[in-house]
């Protein structure tokens, strides 16, 4: 049977009620069920870690036998497990759901399956509609998922012959407007923006995320990274989030705890030092590289040891876009040997 329009116009609206919930270490997902004539009865969206999932949150809405041969449209496949709660396959089972639409098969290899349970009860599943935008709504879980980290982008702004600042150290402004207004859009997009203390001591930035002089509705938790302290009258200290502190050279520990925390994408520009050393320990999921028709010169290089002996041990990367921003020009890419990191991850 295929989806109906009734069904396509709940998913849509699924998709928006998911967009309400907090992104962490669980997906965003929203649930609409429909009578068998196609009215909404009932909605629901996971609020967060430890509370009823959309399929649960929307039926507590219902009478008991409410339900009963209705359809459940769902933004990703109900899972198939008990954790903090449930397993959702079993709820729409129990309530008499008769047809269940969901966009994302869900990669959780304890959490997958809801799917067959599902069809072994008798219940009619369908997949795949506005899969596409439900993707782009949990990008960052589903490579959080596959990776058992948050998804990392890389980015520095350099000159045309590859310097992050002038010798004596002075790097604003390399680029021009539209790029700068493009790194923020960006840094609005993340979970964490993630700088050294190198940048904090020289730059100061307040690692803010604006679109002008106004702050983004979401802001990037402020990450630093590095040994030496961070002065009590620091920009960063100013921010929306408390920022987070690690003393470590060891990225895979730190990368290892925002994860733990729930972040799922990581906004990493923190100057050429600590740009390398992602780029060398493997943990650069996508290149942002701004390049700006101005020649410097000197040795403020934008990236310095990334661990490549020779020519045969270059790091290649596919390019994904070339954007013109005003006279600046952005290069997207992603790591030649992660052929799918391109399609994942909030840059």
């Amino acid at each position: 049977m295929a989806v109906t329009e009734a069904e396509r116009r709940a998913m849509g609206r699924a998709l928006e009620l998911a967009a309400q919930g907090p992104r962490g270490v669980n997906p965003q997902v929203g649930a609409v069920i429909l009578s068998p004539d196609g009215d909404v009865l009932a909605e629901g969206w996971h609020h967060g870690a430890g509370t009823p999932h959309a399929e649960v949150d929307a039926l507590s809405k219902l009478t008991p036998g409410a339900a009963r041969g209705a359809t459940a449209v769902v933004t990703l496949e109900p899972c198939n497990h008990t954790g903090r709660t449930g397993p959702c396959a079993l709820a729409l089972i129990d309530a008499g759901v008769a047809r269940v639409v969901y966009a994302l098969d869900d990669p959780g290899a304890v959490s997958g399956g809801g799917a067959e349970r599902l069809r072994n009860a008798g219940v009619h599943v369908e997949s795949g509609e506005q899969a596409d935008a439900a993707h782009a709504l949990i990008d960052g879980w589903l490579t959080a998922q596959r990776l058992g980290r948050p998804h990392i982008t890389v980015k520095w702004a350099q000159s045309l012959d590859g310097r992050a600042a002038a010798d004596d150290g002075s790097s604003q402004w390399i680029t021009g407007p539209a790029a700068r207004a493009d790194v923020h859009r960006r840094r609005a997009a993340a979970d964490a923006i993630v700088v050294g203390t190198g940048t904090v001591l020289a730059d100061d930035p307040a690692l803010t995320a604006r679109d002008g002089d106004v702050l983004y509705p979401h802001q990037p938790v402020p990450v630093v990274i590095g040994s030496r302290p961070t002065p009590d009258d620091a920009a960063v200290r100013r921010h929306p989030h408390s920022p987070v502190f690690y003393d470590t050279r060891d990225l895979r520990a730190v990368v290892a705890d925002l994860h733990a925390r729930g972040v799922q994408s990581v906004f990493v520009e923190g100057g050429p030092t600590l740009a390398s050393a992602f780029i060398a320990a493997d943990l650069a999921d996508r290149v942002l590289a701004y390049v700006a028709p101005v020649l410097l010169g000197g040795r403020r290089l934008a990236l310095t040891d990334i661990g490549v002996p020779s020519i045969d041990a270059a790091v290649r990367l596919d390019i994904d876009e070339w954007l013109p921003l005003g006279t600046d020009l952005l290069a997207i890419a992603h790591p030649a040997t992660a052929t799918d990191a391109h399609d994942e991850g909030a840059a």
